[in-house]
């Protein structure tokens, strides 16, 4: 079965340059396919049922591959993914036909190409790294919050009438940026009481510590607020989920809650919804690994959790 996918950027353009080399290519019109969306747009769903319907020893026609693909590497995976289910793909003006020997080595020039586009841009970073080291200046992020800003924020989270969430809306920017500046309070649990035999001769007996569990207490490490304030700070504390990589069951993803005493250092990772800026954040491998995607662990946490990951971030309460 041959089946035709075209693309136009937004609904004021015209299809009909891709529809009628299409039905020239012998496509039939009930099985052209249109999407009306940018290239860098995630979410197209005719592409997504035109995925759904090709079998094996069918083929998918497109006009050029910039009608395809958003980018190189979304093209070399979406080529990868019709290799796997026996599809060929013909690129009607560019002379692409990978069911034949020829077409699938030019196919596979993508491949060699975004390698070399990766290994360019590592150089041209480098190079240009070096070159600002050596007129004096120095790389890196500058900081996300100016003094003043890291000032009123500890200023707003002292008087106890904001959350860190609340905090780090006002300021536009994300929870873990204003947690490496909020100042961690001195906060030791006290340690439980040594009893003693009633005998003031007698040896003590000591007993081995461990942080006290109430329910106002921290189940990560035990500490207790000592104020109404720290009360209301650890609350909202502990509803924010740390997630981490289960070391017991690889793959998969424990969760944990920590107050102000016991929260992870740098790296972290926010995950927001996109709406409420809500969500859990992401600790250990799972924030040094992001690369800016999601793993599939994590995607699969959030879907479990009742999120919806796709095309935006989008939390329970606002799916």
């Amino acid at each position: 079965m041959l089946i035709g996918y075209a693309r136009v950027s937004t609904g004021d353009q015209n299809p009909d340059h891709q529809i009628d080399a299409l039905r020239r290519a012998g496509i039939a019109a009930e099985n052209i396919h249109i999407d009306h969306a940018s290239g860098a747009k995630a979410s197209r769903p005719q592409l997504d049922l035109v995925l759904r319907l090709l079998r094996h020893g069918d083929q998918l026609a497109i006009t050029r591959l910039d009608r395809l693909g958003r980018s190189v590497l979304h093209l070399i995976g979406l080529g990868a993914e019709l290799r796997e289910k026996g599809v060929g793909l013909k690129v009607l003006e560019q002379g692409i036909d990978t069911t034949t020997a020829e077409g699938r080595a030019m196919f596979g020039m993508l491949s060699v190409l975004a390698e070399l586009q990766r290994e360019l841009i590592v150089a041209n970073t480098r190079d240009g790294l070096a070159a600002a080291r050596s007129r004096g200046r120095k790389g890196g992020r500058p900081a996300k919050l100016t003094a003043e800003q890291a000032e009123h924020a500890q200023r707003l989270y002292d008087a106890g009438e904001h959350t860190v969430a609340q905090i780090a809306g006002l300021l536009g920017v994300r929870r873990t940026t204003l947690y490496g500046h909020l100042k961690k309070a001195d906060a030791v649990a006290a340690d439980p009481e040594t009893p003693t035999a009633t005998d003031p001769g007698a040896d003590t007996v000591e007993h081995p510590t461990r942080p006290r569990k109430t329910s106002r207490a921290c189940p990560s490490c035990g500490h207790e607020p000592t104020t109404r304030s720290e009360a209301v700070h650890q609350r909202a504390d502990l509803a924010v989920s740390w997630l981490y990589l289960d070391p017991d069951a690889p793959g998969t993803i424990v969760a944990r809650n920590h107050c102000r005493s016991c929260q992870p250092e740098e790296p972290a990772v926010d995950v927001a919804c996109a709406v409420c800026g809500d969500g859990p954040i992401l600790a250990g491998e799972l924030a040094t690994g992001t690369n800016d995607a999601l793993s599939a662990p994590v995607q699969r946490w959030l879907t479990d959790a009742g999120w919806r990951t796709n095309p935006r971030l989008l939390c329970p309460g606002h799916v």
